[in-house]
C-alpha cells in the first residue's frame, strides 16, 4: 500500500511539473508584464529591463538598465535568477527583494507563475 501512495504522489507531482511547464501558456501571462517589460527580437529596456536571457543572469546586471539599489545589491549578494529565486519574485516582489523599483504587486497562482518562467526560458540561453 504504501508503495501504491507514493507512486501515485509521484504521479501527481509530474503531472502538476509537466502542467506548470507550459511556455505558450507563459507567454499569455506575459501580457500582464509587458507594460514595463519587453522580450524577444528587437526587446528594449521600458520601465523594466529586457528579459531576455534573465534565467541564469545575476540580478540587477542587465545592460543599459538603471536599477534601484535594492536590486543591484541583491545580485552584488549572490542572487541569480532561476526558476525558484524567480518564483519568489514573482509572487510578491516587493518583500523578495526590498527597495527595487517593481511597482507590479506579483503573481499569485502558482501555475502563472511556473508558465511566465518556461516562457522566459525560451529567450534564456540553456
Amino acid at each position: 500500500m504504501k508503495t501504491f501512495i507514493s507512486a501515485a504522489a509521484f504521479l501527481v507531482l509530474a503531472a502538476t511539473s509537466a502542467q506548470a511547464q507550459d511556455a505558450a501558456a507563459g507567454e499569455k501571462v506575459f501580457k500582464k508584464c509587458m507594460a514595463c517589460h519587453a522580450v524577444g527580437d528587437g526587446a528594449a529596456n521600458k520601465v523594466g529591463p529586457v528579459l531576455n536571457g534573465v534565467i541564469g543572469r545575476t540580478a540587477g546586471t542587465a545592460a543599459d538598465f538603471n536599477y534601484s539599489q535594492g536590486m543591484k545589491d541583491a545580485g552584488a549578494g549572490g542572487l541569480v535568477w532561476n526558476d525558484e529565486t524567480l518564483g519568489k519574485y514573482l509572487e510578491n516582489p516587493k518583500a523578495f527583494i526590498k527597495g527595487n523599483k517593481m511597482a507590479f504587486a506579483g503573481l499569485k497562482k502558482e501555475d502563472e507563475r511556473a508558465n511566465v518562467i518556461a516562457f522566459l526560458k525560451t529567450h534564456s540561453p540553456q
